[in-house]
């Protein structure tokens, strides 16, 4: 069985020597018809496009994807052409969270917003959406949220339309998959009607897909005033993204939302146990070993308040894309890869069980 894989996927490379030798490694961005031709399977990242003109004439029966959304695969040819394929939603749901956690704790610290005063409205409640709610309650923050496909499957009583989101809310972040077409479309979801309908200046975030939000439209609405401010992780046309729009944008960060050590080692695991399970391979041990936690006993006790911040802070993501937006694509793919939350709780736990702690500056533990 041969594989062709993103050299850019995290902890691949050690892990997949348990299921097959024969793997060739490639940039997401230079997968080609001639490269792939005689692969089993490949697994990519949202860069490679995965459609007719790649795959016709290959061998590829398995794609795997380690990412949560998949509109870079053609699902339609897919399953013209007999080839499967999976995505690994959930995986990254934690770190993108905890990524609008910190945006949220800037604004209470940096903007003098009160949290505990606020209402956010969560347009779209799956993986990620349900954990943004999670934190937000625990802030205190009032919830609003909208999600028409869930809404049909449960009963439309506990969601909102996006009409009353835009009307009420302080906060909107968005959390849909890119859908182009249909009944549940999200394409430029938050178009020029919806931004006519705000009425409280609200901040807005997106970490779901650029193109769920018509950049053209909420630029016009900004001029106006009738936005506070925007968190924007992903964008338009990446990696050509609005000059326009990183100039005004308060918070403004390369498409990297999801990139924890955590949320990368499932998703790597997720894209294996799938290749496994396709081709029948049943004696793999997929091992991931994560790095390990820096930091010094000091700092997380003085900043435990603000473990959201000390395990993402986006102000210096910010200003290097902001100073160099032509470089976009070369700060997504070498972005450092934090450790989420729990982690830190952990290291916490174990260090503060010594009544001594304070003396105990620690070098690294994890």
């Amino acid at each position: 069985m041969k594989v062709v894989v993103d050299e850019g996927i995290p902890y691949v490379k050690e892990a997949i020597g348990t299921i097959t030798g024969d793997v060739a490694y490639a940039s997401g961005d230079s997968f080609t018809p001639e490269l792939i031709k005689d692969a089993d399977a490949l697994i990519v990242r949202t860069r490679t496009v995965c459609n007719r003109e790649l795959l016709e004439g290959s061998n590829v029966q398995f794609i795997a994807t380690a990412t949560a959304g998949y509109d870079h695969i053609d699902t339609r040819y897919c399953r013209e052409a007999g080839i499967s394929w999976i995505s690994t939603p959930g995986a990254n749901a934690n770190a993108v969270a905890e990524y609008v956690e910190a945006a949220l704790l800037l604004l209470q610290k940096d903007r003098g917003i009160p949290l505990n005063r606020m209402k956010i409205g969560i347009v779209g409640v799956g993986n990620v959406g349900a954990k943004v709610s999670e934190k937000a309650n625990a802030h205190g923050l009032s919830i609003l949220e909208n999600d028409p496909p869930r809404a049909a499957r449960e009963g439309s009583g506990h969601f909102v339309t996006l009409e009353q989101i835009a009307r009420e809310c302080d906060i909107i972040s968005f959390h849909t998959p890119l859908i182009m077409e249909g009944e549940y479309k999200t394409y430029h979801l938050a178009d020029k009607e919806f931004f006519h309908l705000l009425k409280k200046k609200p901040f807005i975030i997106n970490t779901a897909r650029g193109e769920v939000i018509d950049t053209a439209a909420m630029l016009v609405t900004m001029k106006r005033k009738r936005i506070s401010d925007v968190i924007i992780d992903v964008w338009e046309n990446e990696p050509d993204i609005s000059r326009a729009l990183l100039k005004r944008a308060y918070v403004a960060t390369p498409h990297i939302a999801g990139y924890s050590a955590d949320a990368k080692g499932n998703a790597t695991r997720m894209a294996l146990e799938g290749l496994c399970k396709h081709f029948n391979i049943t004696d793999a041990e997929i091992n991931i070993e994560l790095p390990r936690l820096r930091i010094t006993t000091k700092k997380l006790y003085n900043n435990y308040g603000d473990i959201a911040l000390i395990t993402y802070d986006p102000r210096r993501d910010t200003k290097k894309l902001k100073k160099e937006p032509e470089r976009f694509e070369e700060f997504r793919n070498n972005h450092p890869l934090k450790r989420e939350a729990e982690v830190y709780h952990e290291a916490y736990r174990k260090c503060f069980n010594y009544s001594s702690f304070r003396k105990h500056i620690s070098k690294g533990m994890g």
